[in-house]
């Protein structure tokens, strides 16, 4: 994955009010506005991860977890899979496929068959960075009437259930509702925060100071081919987790992990004691144990899209497997960061 740019997709957006202008009200200039690093706003201290109070375990092992949405949700999540040695699985879903009912009973499965976060998919009409799977899924969904709104119906379905949700987004969709307003109604929702793929920290400002004011995580990806100086930046910015894409390129299930993940994983921890995911790629719980035993979080995406064509009950049982392959993994090289 080269650092990403943004791209001149649409998702159709109709927010309820909106104070900053439309994607079409700006000018190309001002779709990712450059900052320079001294402009970018202070960020707190990132968080240690240190137990704190924490409950439940399991399927519905959200549940105590969330601790009212926000970072302080994540720091949750993590402290309690750190308490019990283990990584915490994630899992992603793009919303409203393949329409919006049957896209709950989906992200249901995912909570049902034991993740103990979520990623909620922006649909999104020009996903460069996703693969076949993925992107079909997203462009079907916006076929079945998806609209930006919908977003944080299914996020309140997931938190309603005492479970972490956090939106995964290209930048372009939440430029096009206002960076306040989305921040503002993903808060309101019970969303922790949100993974934006092609949005560098350097143009993140205005991302930033939404994220902060309304306590939501902004969440970066860093890479294999990211420098010192680039994973230091990023990981600077993030709160709540440190995104590691295992892989150069789109995303998709592969048939080993990448051996650039545990380097990658431990090169983040020079830099931050925020828990390191790693995400692209898995698609079994062999594939989960084994990046378990050095991640803080297992990531996993086109494998649960792929499955969702089996329904509710294959996504359960992918999940299942997935579930059972974080909680068999030595944790050789996780736990407390240097």
């Amino acid at each position: 994955m080269t650092e990403p740019v943004p791209s001149a997709g649409l998702v159709p957006s109709e927010p309820a009010s909106r104070t900053e202008p439309a994607l079409s009200e700006l000018a190309p200039s001002e779709l990712a506005p450059r900052a320079t690093l001294s402009s970018l706003r202070p960020l707190p201290e990132a968080q240690t991860g240190e137990p704190g109070a924490s409950s439940g375990g399991g399927a519905s092992s959200g549940a105590g977890a969330l601790s009212g949405g926000g970072v302080a949700s994540l720091d949750a999540l993590f402290a309690r899979t750190r308490a019990e040695g283990r990584a915490a699985l994630i899992g992603y879903l793009p919303a409203g496929y393949p329409d919006l009912p049957r896209s709950r009973a989906l992200f249901d499965a995912l909570i049902d068959g034991g993740c103990d976060a979520i990623e909620v998919g922006m649909p999104f009409s020009d996903p460069v960075l996703d693969g076949p799977v993925v992107a079909t899924a997203q462009r079907a969904a916006l076929a079945a009437g998806f609209r930006s709104r919908h977003v944080f119906e299914v996020v309140r379905h997931i938190a309603d259930r005492g479970v972490v949700p956090v939106v995964m987004s290209y930048i372009n969709p939440v430029l096009a509702y206002g960076r306040g307003s989305f921040a503002r109604d993903l808060a309101a929702s019970g969303g922790a925060g949100m993974i934006t793929p092609d949005l560098i920290v350097d143009e993140a400002a205005g991302w930033l100071d939404a994220a902060d004011r309304h306590g939501l995580a902004p969440i970066f990806l860093v890479a294999p081919s990211s420098t010192a100086e680039r994973i230091a930046l990023t990981t600077a910015a993030c709160r709540g987790f440190v995104y590691a894409a295992s892989v150069m390129g789109t995303t998709g299930a592969r048939e080993a992990v990448s051996a650039q993940a545990p380097d990658l994983v431990a090169r983040c921890r020079e830099h931050t004691r925020l828990p390191v995911g790693v995400g692209l790629g898995v698609r079994t719980g062999d594939q989960a144990a084994q990046i378990g035993s050095f991640a803080d979080a297992v990531i996993v995406g086109s494998a649960l899209v792929a499955a969702s064509s089996g329904g509710p009950g294959a996504v359960r049982d992918l999940v299942a497997d997935l579930a059972a392959g974080v909680r068999r993994a030595t944790p050789s090289q996780s736990g407390d960061p240097a």
